[in-house]
């Protein structure tokens, strides 16, 4: 890995020396002047639904031959329009053609963002957050109040993979430095990819296992990480490179990452390698950090929250007329510190590896009855250490104190059919298979024999899924989708009989074998109608069951990272959620906005909750006065959860010959048991708004996102947020170069400053936010190349 790594940091600090000795004036060829009409990005999103509409797009050259009926003569083919301005950065992108409410993350924003963790780039997002227990190095997405084993994570189709849902310390092994879009659905998801989803589902796209042949002509400078579709076998496309660069630094924790990434190919094949690499110290933050302990020593830094990274990936494609088959091979590896009181003192860190393989490919055959075969492989090989002191007062007790691992291994396959004509509506089905099996262990070597060894016994599960989707076009202007889904899990494992009270009584514990299986069922039936004005609204109905994940059930042990003592609860049953989700969209004209409205009964919501007995490394000690771990019991209760998103971007005027405007956001969640008590730990209301200005090269904003007190809180194990203002500005400049110079195309640099206001900012999700601020002032350079 470290070869790798240091290629991609020295080809992509040599880039950004490049561009700082270069004269603008000789290697940038500015677009014309912009037209009074700003152009719009066309959005493109596959998470939320296997029906797949595909727009046909002219092309100077066309790339795939059309099927004709028999007897039927091809109609003229018409003189390619001419080249439209490029679209500009910075757009809102509205999505208004699916079912569910989607969110994208375009590649350029992620470049602007530059952060290294999911949890971290979808952070400000309306009704989505992230958990950052360690920020910058461990922050897993939460949407709508729902995270960990309620979200799903996953990457060109397949699973994430690693343990990020099994404790909130644990890295999320997707980076964004080589990612080229996320989606993210608000709401269940579980319909297509499990009832682990059923909060929502994070799909993290890039060209890993290419679908097309690399384009090396010049084509519009803002894709939004989508590949243009290659030729096909018959055409004969010659052979191309094409070779990214991606860097920036930071100054909050003096940080650097760097990531390089290479697409070539030719005839029928196309291969895709990328290396990365980031590393940051101790982040700065306002104040002192801890709210309850004013005896530890301050230097100005946040404690114990350096991290680094690296990774990188080789993958290669089978281009053939009407498909692709294709499989990569990607490596993770993280080290980073725990924050908190308990981290600095033990000196926590966690060493995560991870090794995965991963395949996709599509097959549109000359069918009448068959529009696409699709399937997705993977397997996993997790494993990370959390290492620390045993001892705080001795430095010779460092060792590894729990060590984790996840071999998982899956698959899913999907058939879309024709539409065919129902005289009612124009039908369109689509079906799928899906399979998995993860085996699970987390033992530690500190009391090794012992029946509370490590946080769970080594325990399995198998799961098997169909589910179909159907999709209804009464007119142009008016859908419909049912969809369902049965799934069967069994789960293998073991876990001691805890007394009611979960304190000791005396009596002798026994390790007990669990076999367990769940059988549940979702449907859903949504309707999307085309209104005046360019509106489109939406109204969804779900019915979604969730089975009970392994942690779940069979936690008995201490989480040194955490610093708690989990007790799972095998006789948990299957969570059942009922939604109604109402929105309102306009992704064109000057006004483009987003609002959504929506309510979810929980009935057995399983949740983690704090007892407030404490505990050490066994449980006979838990109620000990001296102890140090939190007790946390795995419970269920009925919830409800309401609440609802808003977001806007409106184009006011041209200013020296770009646009000015204004924008918005709103988001709240609010989550009660049925007695009226809260559900813990769920994000505050925000309310937020910005100016921008922007034009074919140039995008300058400043925004400022006001998150408001969290008070409504959990009787037991948590204590009241304060609010907070977070002011973020950004410049950037993007252009395409003359590659006679040195060989780069396109370009875009610029720099963003974060918590410019230096605020106190404690995440109310987070188990640690008494202990841990996130970073204060900082700013951030970067430079993309293209060559």
């Amino acid at each position: 890995m470290s070869f790798f790594v240091t290629r991609a940091f020295y080809i992509s600090s040599a880039s950004w020396l490049l561009l700082c000795g270069m004269d603008s004036s000789a290697m940038s060829q500015d677009a014309a002047a912009p037209s009074t009409t700003t152009p719009l990005p066309e959005i493109t999103v596959t998470a939320p639904s296997p029906i797949v509409r595909r727009a046909v797009v002219p092309s100077r050259t066309p790339v795939r031959v059309a099927r004709t009926a028999p007897g039927r003569e091809r109609a003229p083919q018409a003189q390619p329009a001419p080249a439209a301005a490029a679209p500009q950065q910075g757009v809102l992108p509205i999505v208004t053609d699916q079912f569910a409410t989607v969110t994208v993350v375009p590649n350029e924003e992620i470049r602007r963002e530059g952060t290294a963790q999911l949890g971290d780039l979808l952070f400000s997002k309306p009704g989505i957050t992230g958990s950052t227990f360690a920020p910058g190095a461990s922050s897993r997405p939460i949407i709508r109040g729902l995270d960990v084993n309620r979200v799903g994570i996953i990457e060109n189709g397949n699973n994430a993979g690693g343990a990020s849902d099994l404790g909130e310390d644990h890295f999320v092994p997707v980076d964004p430095l080589a990612t080229n879009q996320v989606e993210v659905i608000r709401g269940p998801a579980a319909l297509r990819y499990g009832s682990t989803s059923i909060g929502g589902v994070v799909s993290a796209t890039n060209n890993r296992i290419p679908d097309a042949l690399p384009i090396c002509g010049t084509t519009p400078f803002q894709t939004y990480g989508l590949p243009t579709k290659a030729p096909l076998a018959g055409a004969q496309a010659p052979a191309c490179t094409t070779v990214e660069t991606r860097t920036s630094v930071s100054s909050v924790d003096r940080g650097v990452d760097g990531g390089i990434l290479l697409d070539t190919g030719g005839g029928n094949f196309a291969f895709h390698a990328d290396a990365y690499g980031r590393k940051a110290s101790d982040y700065s933050i306002p104040s002192y950090p801890y709210l309850f302990d004013p005896t530890k020593p301050f230097n100005g830094r946040q404690p114990n929250s350096a991290a680094q990274a690296d990774g990188a990936s080789i993958g290669g494609s089978y281009i053939f007329q009407g498909g692709f088959i294709g499989a990569a091979i990607t490596q993770n590896d993280a080290l980073y510190h725990v924050p908190g009181i308990d981290g600095a003192d033990h000196q926590t860190r966690i060493d995560a590896h991870q090794t995965k393989i991963t395949a996709k490919g599509e097959y549109r055959p000359d069918s009448a009855a068959i529009d696409a075969v699709r399937f997705w492989a993977g397997a996993t090989d997790y494993r990370h250490n959390e290492i620390g002191l045993a001892d705080p007062a001795d430095l010779t007790t460092l060792g590894v104190r729990q060590t984790f691992t996840n071999k998982e291994q899956e698959a899913r396959v999907e058939v879309q059919l024709m539409p065919f004509n129902a005289r009612f509506a124009t039908v369109t089905t689509a079906f799928g298979l899906q399979a998995g099996h993860q085996e699970l262990t987390a033992p530690s070597p500190d009391n090794p024999g012992t029946l509370f060894n490590g946080l769970w016994d080594p325990n399995r599960n198998t799961r098997e899924a169909g589910y179909v989707f159907n999709e209804f076009q009464f007119t142009p202007s008016t859908k419909a989708q049912i969809a369902g889904r049965i799934e069967h899990v069994d789960l293998f494992g073991s876990t001691p009989n805890f007394p009611v009270d979960f304190l000791p009584d005396g009596n002798p514990q026994t390790s007990i074998a669990r076999n367990l299986n769940f059988t549940p069922k979702s449907g859903s039936v949504g309707l999307l109608q085309n209104l005046p004005y360019d509106l489109v609204g939406s109204i969804t109905a779900q019915y979604v069951e969730r089975a009970p994940k392994p942690a779940e059930l069979f936690s008995r042990g201490p989480h040194d990272a955490t610093a708690t003592f989990d007790i799972g609860n095998p006789n948990l049953t299957i969570e059942t959620a009922k939604s109604v989700e109402i929105g309102l969209r306009r992704a064109t004209g000057p006004l483009r906005f987003e609002a959504t409205a929506y309510y979810t009964r929980f009935d057995n919501f399983i949740f983690r909750r704090l007892t407030g007995v404490m505990c050490d490394g066994d449980f006979n000690s838990c109620g000990a006065p001296d102890a140090g771990l939190k007790q946390a019991v795995y419970s269920q209760r009925n919830a409800i959860f309401r609440g609802g998103e808003f977001q806007s971007q409106l184009d006011i005027s041209q200013f020296y010959g770009g646009t000015w405007g204004i924008e918005n956001q709103f988001d709240v969640v609010r989550a009660t048991f049925t007695d009226g008590t809260n559900v813990p730990r769920i994000p505050p209301v925000r309310v937020g708004g910005g100016a921008f200005w922007r034009d074919a090269n140039w995008l300058v904003r400043v925004n400022l996102l006001h998150a408001f007190a969290q008070n409504d809180i959990a009787l037991i194990g948590e204590t009241p947020t304060a609010g907070y203002n977070l002011l973020r500005a950004e410049v950037s400049y993007k252009t395409k170069l003359d590659p006679s110079w040195f060989g780069a195309r396109e370009m875009i640099v610029g720099l963003t400053g974060n918590n410019l206001l230096n605020a106190n900012i404690r995440n109310s999700v987070s188990y640690t936010k008494d202990e841990v601020l996130l970073p204060g002032i900082g700013v951030r350079a970067f430079a993309n190349l293209k060559f």
